[in-house]
């Protein structure tokens, strides 16, 4: 994953903007999509740090409605920067993340949070989702933007 978007932050930015989230119908460019992913990639690491500390008695609730302002600020900060210099952000936030996993003993994996709209979620599960499968569904964005040029 790190690979590829490297080498998309390496690309000339493309013009247009994404397709339509099925959820809220928000459109962004690609740096609106660079910024974005600058922004979660720390603040879903706390997340999991926030459950993990929780344990696994009860799940930790946990979760953002889409008009959260420290994500909106990130999706605007994404208009501004160089796909560049937001990819070596998200490089220093996905080099933490070994760090956090080794960290993890077997309880802490077992750990439950409680996601808004998803209900209860495994620290796996939460890292799939809103890290991993994130940054992928991200990144294909900005591969079809790429492509549509």
């Amino acid at each position: 994953m790190e690979r590829r978007l490297a080498a998309l932050a390496a690309e000339p930015v493309p013009d247009g903007l994404t397709e339509p989230d099925p959820d809220t119908g928000e459109r962004w460019s690609a740096g609106q999509v660079w910024g974005h992913m600058a922004e979660f990639v720390p603040y879903w690491t706390g997340v999991v740090r926030i459950v993990v500390a929780g344990g696994s008695v009860d799940p930790v609730p946990f979760g953002r409605a889409s008009s959260d302002p420290g994500r909106l600020a990130g999706i605007e900060r994404g208009k501004r920067e160089q796909p560049r210099r937001l990819m070596a952000e998200i490089q220093q936030a996905v080099a933490e993340l070994p760090e956090l996993f080794e960290a993890i003993d077997a309880g802490g994996r077992a750990a439950r949070g409680r996601h808004v709209a998803q209900g209860d979620m495994d620290v796996e599960r939460i890292v799939d989702q809103f890290l991993i499968g994130h940054l992928e569904g991200h990144a294909t964005q900005l591969d079809l933007l790429r492509e549509s040029r």
